[in-house]
């Protein structure tokens, strides 16, 4: 007489609900959803087609720098000078359009790189800390940006530059347009390509990788000159959008806001694993949730402190779920 295997039962749908694993993988996504609806019930013309597209064009900025720091994160690591490197972009940004737009934007965009591999390297082969390696560009990189402005505001008056921030595609901003293919370009990469997997090997155990055989070294400078140069065109698009290059507040935080993009996308800060569409989500959930906040009359210090809230809590979810 022959038995058959037991098949284990589907887990029903409240037992998900009280899976870690549930609230990283969808969570932020739930949390999108439910800032939406609480504004369409209660918040007055926030789900018109003008701010929606007010929202998406002010959180582009953020998605671009944060695509990039998922893939540092991804190698467990960290970059702090993002914001700095924005300043760098925007400062140099003025002091070359005289030569071209082309010119202007690769000299801005080889600025982002540079400060990458600057960051790569001290890292890989020096072997710093990441979070000690990027201070130091944290800090020094707006110094050189105020430095190269003389620390002034420079307002920008190239009309293509301006098109930049305000131009659009098919009724999309250019900046939205922008940021949506570089997280499908980056999703392409961590999914699809021999480097994205040696990514993602290199920050789940990084000596195995090396015992492989992986070129851990290549791949770590590769990552951060690509967090670079993302940065660096974070920097460009948002100068183009104020009209005007400011190193001194240009970027101010923003190594924060996609640190926490990141998290809340469900990306471990122990490396192993990118969820670039979660980032994404990331992003946005954080714009919503400060805009909902100003929309209802709230300080912006209530802001600050629900989204203290939702980093511990999605920090939390990440540590219970390794712990299981």
């Amino acid at each position: 007489m022959t038995t058959q295997a037991t098949l284990p039962r589907p887990a029903k749908p409240l037992a998900r609900l009280r899976d870690p694993a549930w609230y990283q993988a969808y969570g932020v996504y739930a949390a999108v959803a439910v800032v939406l609806l609480f504004n369409a019930l209660f918040t007055e013309h926030f789900m018109t087609a003008d701010n929606l597209r007010t929202q998406l064009v002010q959180v582009a900025p953020i998605v671009i720098v944060a695509l990039g720091m998922a893939l540092v994160i991804g190698t467990e690591g960290i970059d702090l000078s993002v914001g700095s490197t924005m300043a760098l972009a925007a400062a140099l940004l003025p002091l070359y359009l005289g030569y071209g737009l082309v010119p202007a934007l690769l000299i801005a965009l080889l600025a982002g790189a540079v400060v990458g591999a600057i960051n790569g390297t001290l890292v890989s082969l020096v072997g710093l800390q990441p979070i000690v390696a990027t201070l130091a560009l944290f800090v020094g990189g707006r110094g050189l940006a105020l430095v190269m402005a003389d620390g002034q505001l420079k307002q920008i008056v190239n009309p293509d530059i301006l098109a930049l921030g305000t131009g659009s595609f098919l009724g999309i901003p250019l900046v939205v347009l922008i940021a949506g293919v570089l997280a499908l370009a980056v999703a392409f990469l961590v999914q699809r390509t021999t480097f994205g997997r040696q990514i993602v090997a290199i920050g789940g155990n990084r000596p195995a990788a090396a015992l492989s055989g992986l070129p851990v070294k290549r791949v770590l400078i590769g990552v951060y000159i690509l967090c670079g140069t993302m940065a660096a065109l974070a920097g460009i698009l948002a100068t183009a959008r104020l009209t005007a290059s400011d190193p001194s507040s240009l970027g101010t935080l923003m190594e924060l806001s996609a640190i926490t993009a990141v998290v809340v996308g469900g990306t471990p800060l122990n490396g192993g694993s990118i969820r670039v569409l979660g980032t994404v989500a990331g992003a946005l959930l954080m714009q919503l949730l400060r805009a909902t906040l100003v929309k209802h009359d709230l300080p912006d210090s209530t802001a600050q402190i629900a989204q203290a809230a939702i980093i511990i809590a999605a920090v939390y979810v990440a540590r219970e779920r390794r712990s299981r």
